[in-house]
């Protein structure tokens, strides 16, 4: 049982695994050539952003 006063601390952040291989060859292909995003579809991740915006200032 916790006493007040007591701290728990966050758990350390695992060290982020290193890319080899083919693995690290694909992705760094992928940093230098992103998909290719429409208006249409920009738009509606947009407008989904601005929900969840809205909804989380409304959860207080």
């Amino acid at each position: 049982m916790q006493k007040k006063g007591d701290l728990k601390m966050a758990r350390p952040i695992r060290e982020t695994p290193i890319l080899l291989g083919e693995d690290a060859r694909r992705f760094e292909e992928r940093i230098k050539n992103p998909r290719k995003v429409s208006k249409e579809e920009l738009e509606r991740v947009r407008k989904n952003y601005e929900l969840v915006l809205k909804a989380a200032s409304n959860f207080k």
